[in-house]
């Protein structure tokens, strides 16, 4: 069986798009969030989409294999906010292994039945099961209190002991990759590299490819602690990524340069999941799936990048012409860079 680092040398892979734009769409209720199991709840549920692997399980395989059917090389497992801090919110912080672990399975279903229904595929490299892990709704480097900027209102070793968790639960659930995605904040993407390194450290098993996914916020090209692209990947370089990309926050035509930008200096494949364009007044995207698979099929052919998908708003059409845009184009080779010090640095 070929390993995803001998699929990237081949071709670009393809990973899902939007598991939030999807799950909107079966306009679920509260009763729907609850199930039996938590129909008695004392906080509300419904917008905790990670809790649907375990009360609409269904839900989440059928979203997979759509996913899986347009073309995903890579389908993320539906827990971008499941670590005991986020899930906090809904006084569900005590069951955060357990939403891991209905997680993967749900994903595992879904690859399942993919290659039940087209077994040709099983001699091929993947589907890949990602472990998402999200930025947390906490932040290491930015006060939440305008009046206060020392204040934090989390330690570095809370993020590091919610992110082991989930990390543990993931990989003992048997997911392929894991991917630290949507990272605003570098120091908390720290927190979660320094428990991904203690947890296979602590356990003696071999470590996952790891995928490393920022998002800069606006045209400076920072990300929101502050930091540029470039010192971004110099911060995050020591977890020797399988990939490092960028997703979320902005839409294809406004992330095109700095995707130029990462594919001059990153020494490991790259990775691009745009949003499907810019949100619209009332806050959904208008991006046709010909429209984003047009902007990703010219970073195929510029040579930007290994691996391309959609971010919010983007749907399995969006991933379907996405993955017959750049079927027929080259991957990005690896390049050769230099050995330096290099030294990354925040905004003042």
């Amino acid at each position: 069986m070929k390993t995803i680092q001998d699929a990237l040398k081949e071709r670009i892979l393809i990973i899902d798009g939007a598991m939030g734009t999807m799950i909107q769409r079966y306009k679920l209720s509260e009763e729907d969030y609850r199930g039996t199991r938590f129909a008695d709840y004392p906080s509300d549920l419904k917008g905790n989409n990670d809790l649907l692997s375990i009360t609409k399980p269904e839900v989440i395989k059928a979203i997979h294999l759509e996913y899986l059917e347009a073309g995903a090389d890579i389908i993320e497992t539906n827990t971008f906010n499941c670590q005991a801090i986020s899930l906090a919110d809904y006084n569900m912080s005590d069951i955060a292994y357990e939403l891991n672990i209905a997680a993967v399975k749900c994903a595992k279903e879904a690859v399942k039945s993919f290659l039940e229904k087209y077994p040709e595929r099983k001699n091929e490299a993947g589907p890949f099961i990602a472990g998402a892990i999200g930025p947390m709704n906490k932040t290491l480097s930015l006060s939440p209190d305008v009046n206060n900027p020392g204040y934090r209102s989390v330690s570095f070793d809370e993020v590091a002991d919610a992110y082991y968790e989930q990390v543990k639960a993931l990989s003992e659930a048997g997911v392929d990759i894991l991917l630290i995605e949507t990272i605003f904040d570098t120091l908390n993407a720290k927190a979660a590299i320094y428990a991904i390194k203690k947890y296979f450290r602590d356990s003696g098993k071999t470590a996952l490819p790891l995928m490393i996914s920022g998002t800069i916020t606006d045209a400076s090209g920072r990300t929101l602690s502050g930091q540029t692209l470039e010192a971004f990947y110099t911060s995050v370089l020591h977890a020797n990524p399988l990939s490092i990309g960028l997703n979320c926050a902005l839409g294809a035509e406004q992330m095109r340069s700095h995707i130029e930008e990462l594919s001059q200096i990153a020494a490991c494949f790259t990775s691009a999941y745009p949003n499907a364009g810019l949100p619209n007044t009332m806050g959904e995207y208008d991006e046709t799936p010909d429209q984003t698979a047009h902007h990703l099929e010219e970073w195929a052919k510029e040579g930007f990048v290994n691996i391309v998908g959609g971010c919010c708003g983007t749907t399995p059409d969006h991933i379907r012409h996405i993955a017959d845009h750049v079927k027929n184009v080259s991957p990005r080779p690896l390049p050769i860079i230099e050995s330096a010090v290099n030294l990354a640095s925040f905004a003042s």
